[in-house]
């Protein structure tokens, strides 16, 4: 009489899908905590970097438009620690500059240039030119204009509730700049907000 087979434990979850799939979640949710929850309490990544500040109303409501227009499916905001990276862009990014960032723009595909440093570099006037055509400033681009910008006004209305619910996550607004924000965008274009936002970017540590 042929002797009974027991199955082992590792034979249970090879022919258990169920249970195999159940192992699989568990170890990546542990091995997820485990690599992410530090973060959380590292001063590097929690802490801005000296001299950071909080978006303007009208800084905030170009990044809104940036999100909007798809911008970071071309430019990625992320200047990597290589030493071709930082000839051609600057100090290479850290997490202390994003802090006040929800969500923050880094990536890896560059179809465009990083504009993680692009703050300063060219004029306001040169921003709303390359928007509306960018051919006019770069013959060789291959971005598509936006000349709507120009003609889209900001609603002041929009800008408090915003900086409220930052504030709640723990970007510093005060109750003075929150009260001011409507005032502070209203007759401005989206043209206008898109550009105070480029001219922020990477500032800190330029």
């Amino acid at each position: 009489m042929a002797s009974q087979h027991t199955p082992t434990g590792h034979e249970k979850i090879e022919t258990s899908n169920f249970l195999m799939i159940v192992l699989i979640l568990a170890a990546i949710a542990f091995g997820g905590l485990v690599e992410i929850v530090p973060l959380f309490f590292q001063r590097s990544t929690t802490q801005p970097v000296e001299g950071l500040k909080p978006y303007t109303a009208l800084q905030l409501a170009g990044r809104d438009v940036y999100l909007r227009e798809g911008c970071y499916n071309c430019h990625s905001q992320m200047v990597r620690p290589f030493r071709a990276e930082t000839l051609r862009y600057g100090p290479y990014s850290v997490a202390g500059e994003f802090v006040y960032d929800h969500p923050f723009q880094w990536g890896s595909k560059r179809t465009g240039p990083d504009l993680h440093r692009v703050g300063g570099r060219y004029s306001d006037e040169w921003h709303k030119v390359h928007l509306n055509n960018p051919r006019d400033v770069v013959p060789e681009s291959n971005m598509p204009s936006y000349p709507w910008l120009a003609q889209a006004t900001l609603a002041p209305a929009d800008l408090a509730p915003k900086m409220k619910a930052l504030r709640m996550v723990g970007v510093p607004y005060t109750d003075d700049e929150i009260a001011k924000a409507g005032d502070e965008v209203k007759g401005k274009s989206e043209l206008d907000a898109v550009v105070a936002y480029l001219q922020v970017l990477g500032i800190t540590r330029k």
